[in-house]
């Protein structure tokens, strides 16, 4: 089996990979800095408390999953990838632009309504981008490209996010962050222009646009075929335990370790390039094989990881003042922490492409596009619930340390759960 980078000089693969990466940075490219602007500026401007306008935010930018996955799914079984890729990359220009506009009236009603067709613009690539890899790659490259795939994702939120909040406030941001968003907009769907034509898809399909009715009907045909319903249950835990530590880290960082915003950026930074690691590693281990046998190794490595960082972490705040990465990095008693968050996200890494790359080996090719969307509609599911969760133990006085423990804990059914995919790999098609 030839490496996985050896998919990056290959027509099938590199174009799609651009144009996922430079969708996932731009997203949030545009999200963070919207975020910061409410945070710093809207104070006085609108009569929305930011603070709620922020958290509005995230279940603005959620909300089109659960409203348009059906129809989204539908469409790309419907008709060919590539082209329905190119209109939807081409869509995101003139979505840009108007967030440009709305940045530069500091309009954030209308940056609002930017961000929830950001979110839908989202919703109706997700499908594509997950369903087309098996058309394009073979099946011992599958593996690999969900590997890049995923650590690229992870690169771009993280390099997305950072910009995005750091450029927003500087003098000129708002040109900046706008020239940014239109141009990456652009060079994404030139990319697309280079994505292979697929196999056509299947035109008989009705578009029902009941889309509760076709998003049960979804659902029910996915349960059918236990090892992918598996895979998405599995999928949906890991961005509930990543959404949430993502979430959490401002909180961690502050109240925990007695650090400034810089060490939360770090936390970040080793997170996610924690499972960019793990997603590369899970590919060298699989050897290209579609095999679920490293995913129970990946969910019990993550609650280890979560225990370890339970018992680094302070008991309380170890710093009158706020340290910044200096001086967190300075001290040795510190990097227990950052190993074990690390730790955490590798294994997550591990944990979370074997079940992307059986969601899509094993799930019907004429009803794939369909299942991505159900894995996008249990995503969102799980990310809302997640975060109603932390908010009532944060209400109940726990701290974010036992939270974290709290889903270690939870972590090792779920292990048990996905296992059952392994167990049940001999008898189904890989």
């Amino acid at each position: 089996m030839s490496s996985q980078f050896s998919l990056l000089k290959t027509k099938r693969f590199l174009p799609l990979f651009f144009t996922q990466f430079l969708g996932a940075f731009n997203d949030n490219v545009f999200k963070n800095a919207l975020v910061i602007l409410i945070t710093y500026h809207a104070a006085g401007k609108i009569s929305v408390d930011p603070r709620q306008l922020v958290t509005a935010s995230a279940g603005i930018f959620i909300l089109p999953f659960f409203l348009f996955s059906a129809t989204a799914g539908q469409l790309a079984d419907k008709f060919e990838k590539t082209w329905l890729i190119r209109i939807v990359k081409a869509l995101e220009i003139p979505l840009m632009l108007l967030a440009a506009a709305g940045f530069y009236f500091e309009n954030y009603w209308m940056l609002l309504g930017v961000l929830f067709c950001a979110g839908t613009h989202s919703t109706f690539f997700g499908p594509l981008k997950y369903s087309i890899l098996p058309e394009q790659l073979k099946e011992d490259e599958l593996v690999g490209g969900n590997a890049l795939i995923e650590a690229g994702t992870f690169l771009a939120i993280l390099l997305g996010t950072i910009l995005g909040g750091i450029l927003i406030l500087k003098e000129g941001g708002i040109g900046i962050i706008s020239m940014i968003i239109i141009s990456v907009a652009t060079l994404g769907c030139a990319a697309s222009f280079k994505i292979p034509l697929t196999t056509s898809g299947t035109p008989s399909i009705k578009i029902n646009p009941n889309f509760l009715a076709e998003t049960w009907s979804m659902v029910k045909y996915a349960r059918t075929q236990e090892s992918v319903f598996l895979s998405i249950i599995g999928i949906s835990w890991f961005w509930l335990l990543g959404f949430t530590f993502l979430a959490e880290f401002p909180a961690y960082g502050k109240d925990v370790i007695g650090a400034d915003e810089s060490v939360v950026t770090l936390f970040l930074t080793v997170f996610s390039l924690g499972i960019a690691i793990g997603s590369l590693i899970c590919n060298k281990l699989l050897k290209g094989q579609v095999s679920s046998v490293y995913v129970p190794m990946g969910a019990f490595g993550m609650t280890a990881a979560i225990f370890v960082l339970w018992l680094v972490s302070p008991a309380s705040v170890p710093h009158a003042a706020l340290i910044g990465t200096e001086s967190f990095l300075g001290n040795i008693a510190n990097w227990p922490v950052l190993l074990s968050l690390l730790g955490v996200a590798i294994f997550g890494g591990i944990y979370i492409v074997p079940l992307y790359t059986i969601m899509q080996a094993r799930s019907e090719e004429s009803h794939r596009s369909r299942t991505v969307a159900v894995n996008n509609i249990l995503n969102a599911l799980f990310m809302v619930a997640g975060a109603g969760i932390t908010m009532l133990l944060l209400k109940l006085n726990m701290s974010v340390t036992d939270i974290f423990l709290t889903l270690g804990i939870i972590n090792i059914p779920v292990a048990c759960l996905v296992r059952r995919i392994v167990t049940s790999r001999t008898s189904a098609k890989q």
